[in-house]
């Protein structure tokens, strides 16, 4: 049922005064003076800074009285805006002040004194105007003849043609001159909407009113708008309270299109819009996550969205382990066809929508058919390297299969994933096969390689382990400048020992290209591959995030935003510690004084958290590698690291102008003493 205090918003209001305006014609603005005087507009608008008042060095314009009208300003008959023509009167104020020697001696000063009291007055005046959410300056040059030039009198008026204002709007002009002698003059002004101009069917906001029903349907209410197609309106629903209001949004709800429009109950009242979440990073990461990529048909694909997303969507491929996902060479029709969702050159979304059919990714090879005229089609195996036409006399794997893929394909036991008038796609098993040409040979070499592989490798991986050192990727979650800076701190402290240490802070170039999801998973994969070991730097943001994700069970990718890399990290990061994989692979930290370690959730502690730098010695062998023997220099290697450090700790826990020893903040954090 409808709630009796939520109103809609069509007020028309009385019928004011219809005013007739006079038309200018071009989009180009100018300026005129009275007779006698001479005035220049400067090309382009000038920053609005008044400055302060100083004297006078003599007689000076100043402006004495604002005058405003009303105009439009047209491209072609019917397409013309508002326009406010402004007239600035100008007066001579100021005097000539005595010569010193005529004071001191009573006589007249030579015939060279008078000469400036005889020559022209030149003034910069300066038109400021605003109205919402318009301000600009334009600078007019005046010079007034000597003729003209008497004490307090008005010497004319120049006339500057025009700003640009919003119908209904309210605007302010201020006016002063450059340097300022005198308080500027201002004047505030209420512009009529469409209902008060004669000449509104010239106005194309004005071409329509629209016109609105309302009915019921059981408990349902239908509001009927009638407007013509071209007509572009906004729709308010309102509470019609009075006295000060608090409203509060949920963040979740926040998203770039959600505007705000706020205006008294009386007639013709000013209405104040604002949008103000369309730069919001929560807003578009909300955005992103309520988008969802739907599978109408084996054809029809639809990106469902609260706000109009400008996005480009591509089918693409993407082979067990690869990443990114990869075009279709050559491409097929890809209208309502999506599996990468792009804005802004970075991936928003990337859903593989055939995974219900096709279940697990699988090693198949996927054959791509061209339709040509005349029923003309060409058949290539898609690859890392490209397309490679089926039957190819290359050395790629498709190519050595590709007498059985098309056989396969033949015989039906391909599954086909699209078609169209352009191609089809196919999707090639090829597990069945066992190559048995040159199996013995093959097997031989490989054989002898192996061995020989094995032992260069036994002597080569030894040194090469302790020179290039073991992987580690440093995830964190970036509470403040000051911890960023710590977390820095600690990564080059490290990078002195035999440790090749990854983190965001170093590669905010690739983090942005490819977004905080894909760069974390190409960085933890890499890590553990090469027998690496992920460090979890907790804080207090780190944990409330971790607890967040804990209870809620979801964190989605989103737009830049302070703990983007930790979030993202979180969806890779827990199935390892719920799936009993993380030890060996992952240790937990935390600073001294900002976090105790009992403050980490428990799901974290089954990995070994030490506290720095008070354990540094058994943190830094815990990121030796796994069968490494214990150095002897270990705890020198501490306590280089810790002097590295003790710097940015002290910068961390005792801010310059701050006498609290410490700062830590949240859960499980120290007091500083």
């Amino acid at each position: 049922m409808p709630v009796p205090w939520f109103l809609l918003s069509l007020a028309l209001g009385r019928s004011p005064v219809v005013l007739s305006l006079e038309r200018l014609v071009g989009p180009q603005d100018a300026t005129h003076c009275s007779p006698g005087l001479s005035c220049h507009l400067w090309d382009s608008d000038i920053l609005c800074l008044p400055g302060d008042i100083v004297p006078a060095p003599g007689p000076v314009l100043a402006p004495t009285h604002l005058q405003t009208e009303l105009v439009l300003r047209c491209q072609k008959e019917t397409d013309c805006d508002l326009c406010l023509r402004v007239a600035v009167h100008l007066a001579v104020h100021g005097h000539w002040e005595e010569p010193e020697d005529e004071e001191k001696f009573g006589g007249a000063a030579d015939s060279g004194v008078e000469e400036p009291r005889n020559a022209s007055l030149q003034a910069q005046v300066v038109l400021s105007f605003q109205a919402y959410p318009t301000a600009r300056c334009v600078l007019l040059e005046v010079q007034v003849p000597a003729a003209l030039v008497q004490f307090g009198q008005s010497v004319g008026s120049v006339v500057y043609d025009c700003f640009e204002a919003a119908l209904g709007s309210e605007v302010r002009i201020w006016s002063y001159t450059q340097p300022r002698y005198e308080k500027e003059l201002n004047h505030t002004q209420q512009l009529p909407d469409c209902r008060g101009l004669e000449v509104r069917n010239s106005i194309p906001s004005c071409w329509a009113l629209p016109w609105l029903n309302v009915s019921a349907d059981g408990d349902n209410v239908h509001l009927v708008l009638n407007v013509s197609e071209e007509q572009h309106f906004g729709l308010s629903l309102y509470w019609n309270q009075t006295g000060p209001q608090i409203i509060t949004l949920n963040h979740t709800d926040l998203v770039p299109c959600l505007c705000i429009q706020v205006w008294p109950l009386e007639p013709d009242s000013v209405r104040t819009n604002i949008c103000p979440f369309r730069e919001d990073p929560r807003a578009h990461r909300n955005l992103w996550q309520a988008a969802r990529l739907r599978l109408l048909t084996l054809q029809s694909w639809l990106l469902d969205a609260p706000c109009w997303l400008p996005a480009e969507a591509a089918l693409c491929w993407r082979a067990p382990g690869g990443d990114p996902c990869q075009p279709l060479v050559p491409p097929l029709s890809w209208e309502n066809v999506t599996v990468d969702v792009n804005s802004s050159e970075k991936l928003q979304l990337q859903e593989c929508l055939w995974a219900d059919s096709l279940g697990p990714l699988k090693d198949d090879v996927l054959l791509l058919e061209t339709r040509g005229p005349q029923d003309n089609r060409s058949l290539c195996a898609l690859e890392p390297s490209g397309c490679t036409s089926l039957p190819s006399k290359a050395s790629t794997r498709a190519a050595r299969l590709g007498e059985y893929l098309l056989q396969d394909l033949q015989s039906g036991q391909c599954l086909q994933l699209w078609d169209d008038d352009l191609g089809a796609l196919w999707a090639c098993p090829t597990d069945k096969y066992i190559h048995k040409r040159w199996a013995l040979v093959w097997l031989a070499c490989l054989l002898f390689a192996a061995a020989l592989s094995l032992i260069l490798l036994l002597k080569k991986d030894h040194a090469k382990a302790a020179a290039r050192g073991r992987a580690a990727l440093l995830l964190y979650s970036a509470d403040d400048s000051g911890f960023e800076r710590l977390v820095g701190a600690l990564a080059s402290a490290l990078c002195q020992l035999p440790l090749r240490v990854a983190v965001d802070l170093w590669s905010r170039r690739e983090l942005s290209a490819q977004g905080p999801v894909a760069w974390f998973h190409a960085q933890r994969r890499q890590t553990l591959q090469e027998g690496g070991v992920v460090v979890l730097l907790f804080s207090p943001g780190a944990v409330a995030l971790c607890s967040e994700w804990l209870q809620d069970g979801v964190s989605g990718p989103g737009a830049h935003g302070p703990h983007d890399a930790f979030r993202a990290s979180l969806s890779c990061v827990l199935p390892d510690f719920l799936q009993g994989r993380a030890p060996g692979s992952y240790v937990g930290a935390c600073f001294d004084r900002l976090l105790h370690p009992d403050a980490v959730p428990a799901l974290f502690r089954t990995v070994p958290v030490f506290t720095l730098p008070s354990q540094l010695p058994d943190f830094l062998g815990a990121l030796q590698q796994p069968r490494a023997p214990r150095s002897g220099r270990l705890q020198e290697r501490a306590e280089q690291v810790s002097r590295a450090l003790q710097p940015a700790l002290d910068s961390y826990f005792h801010p310059p102008g701050t006498p609290a020893p410490g700062r830590g903040v949240g859960p499980g954090a120290g007091d500083g003493t």
